[in-house]
């Protein structure tokens, strides 16, 4: 995932405790979940799982008073003159029940949980959210294997317009958060610590249990969020980046896959021309619809084949060489219900290519060499190396956010957006090149929100 747009705090309400840590007198309550394990076709148990909210949206104050340790898109200078400082003067805080609808827009009703993407508080106005999803201990994050696997879950996207994704996706964070690895980070996985992705986001704010703030420098246009001198690797498996205008789901290998901290090259960040030299694939193996050249099948209304004005089933498949838990990840399969009816994924659209209607290393081969991009995948080890990930175990992320980098247009435009359409691989979605500006975006889909429910997971051929 890209870069979110985070919330401000400009207000002071708790007491606070030490380091990296959580306040006394707000309790930390996530929001209650339910899913479904399921060992075959109906049969399926529920389990007692919750939402935390990520740490980079927290309140940020001193130990010791109400003093904010970072406002707007800037730390304090005085509290945190180095990531050390800055992590024994300052504290995250709890998020109490009420505060997830009427600050970050979260709300759960019976077993679907819903993001709004603008949400104006007493003393704060948050864009933009990223949770994750706990197990029944409400302490570790849910770790899935995914491996010779199905993972279901319904989805609302009606609302979402050209520059807003709303996203679910696996990423290779640790189960605790990185409490057991780093001591300074008192918060864990309860307080929603050790967030990382295949982009190396350098706009974590706490990273192995120090504050972000060496060089922190905020970015352009952003009133809320910055970039400090690290970033945080980690493997990426994106079940789900979509608005009703266009979808895509996409494999990200890294080298490591697990949890890194990193700094210069290896961060592969854009701005030193380091991208493909960095740990992770950035640019993942996607298959989007749209950019393989079917313009009908994914849509706003009863024209396209999975109408997205509508709620949906999504039934992500993981396919192992020899069909057991113990092989290699060799195919990413992908199919949807709605109404009641099935709905085969889209496949290849291009003279010349193979009809591909899955994620696989010929797929992302063939592709990538008709759109003329490095394949960067294969030279992260491919679906292999993304499978030694899903073998160990990924945590689930869902979050609605804006594009302040480049305006989503890589999802639902034209991208490059000075590339020909004509082009393979440049159309990636309908919506105008001058779309998905967040200030605008801000404004006209304040209202916008993302549900995900249901969510089921078991052997191939259980949930559905």
């Amino acid at each position: 995932m890209r870069s979110l747009v985070l919330v401000s705090w400009c207000f002071c309400l708790f007491a606070a405790v030490s380091s990296q840590n959580v306040g006394t007198q707000a309790a930390e309550e996530p929001l209650n979940l339910p899913i479904s394990v399921c060992t075959a076709p109906g049969n399926c148990q529920t389990e007692a799982d919750a939402v935390v909210l990520d740490s980079n949206w927290r309140w940020a104050h001193t130990t010791t008073g109400y003093t904010n340790c970072y406002t707007g898109n800037l730390w304090d200078t005085t509290l945190c003159p180095t990531p050390e400082t800055c992590t024994t003067n300052c504290a995250i805080d709890g998020v109490p029940l009420a505060d997830w609808s009427g600050t970050y827009g979260g709300s759960v009703t019976g077993n679907k949980f819903n993001l709004k993407f603008v949400t104006v508080g007493p003393y704060s106005t948050n864009i933009g959210a990223r949770t994750f999803l706990l197990d029944s201990t409400k302490t570790r994050y849910r770790m899935f294997q995914l491996l010779n696997r199905e993972f279901t879950y319904d989805v609302d996207v009606s609302s979402l317009d050209c520059g807003l994704n709303g996203a679910l996706y696996f990423v290779s964070m640790d189960a605790d958060g990185g409490a057991a690895k780093y001591p300074t980070n008192k918060g864990g996985a309860k307080y929603g610590t050790g967030y990382c992705d295949a982009q190396c986001p350098h706009d974590v704010k706490w990273i192995n249990g120090l504050a972000n703030s060496k060089d922190w420098t905020p970015i352009p246009g952003d009133a809320n969020s910055g970039k400090g001198y690290y970033g945080n690797c980690c493997a990426e498996l994106d079940i789900w980046e979509a608005n009703k205008q266009s979808q895509a789901f996409t494999t990200h290998p890294c080298t490591p896959n697990d949890q890194t901290r990193c700094e210069g090259v290896v961060c592969g960040d854009n701005d030193s021309g380091d991208r493909y030299n960095g740990m992770c694939d950035k640019d993942g193996c996607d298959f989007a619809s749209y950019r393989m050249n079917d313009h009908t099948f994914y849509g706003p209304g009863s024209t396209f084949k999975l109408d997205s004005t509508k709620p949906f089933t999504v039934v992500s498949q993981f396919i192992t060489t020899d069909g057991t838990d113990n092989g290699d990840f060799k195919e990413f399969r992908r199919f949807y219900v709605q109404n009641g009816v099935r709905i085969e994924n889209s496949k290849v659209n291009f003279p010349g290519i193979t009809a591909y209607d899955s994620i696989t290393d010929e797929m992302c081969a063939a592709t990538k060499g008709l759109f003329g991009d490095l394949d960067d995948h294969k030279n992260k080890g491919g679906m292999k190396q993304m499978g030694e990930a899903m073998r160990k175990g990924m945590a689930l992320v869902m979050s609605i956010w804006d594009d302040h980098d480049v305006n989503m247009l890589w999802l639902d435009s034209n991208y490059p957006p000075t590339g020909n359409p004509s082009t393979p691989g440049v159309a990636r979605g309908p919506c105008p090149t001058t779309s998905g500006v967040p200030s605008e975006v801000e404004v006209t889909q304040a209202n916008a929100v993302v549900s995900f429910g249901n969510i089921k997971f078991g052997p191939i051929g259980s949930t559905v």
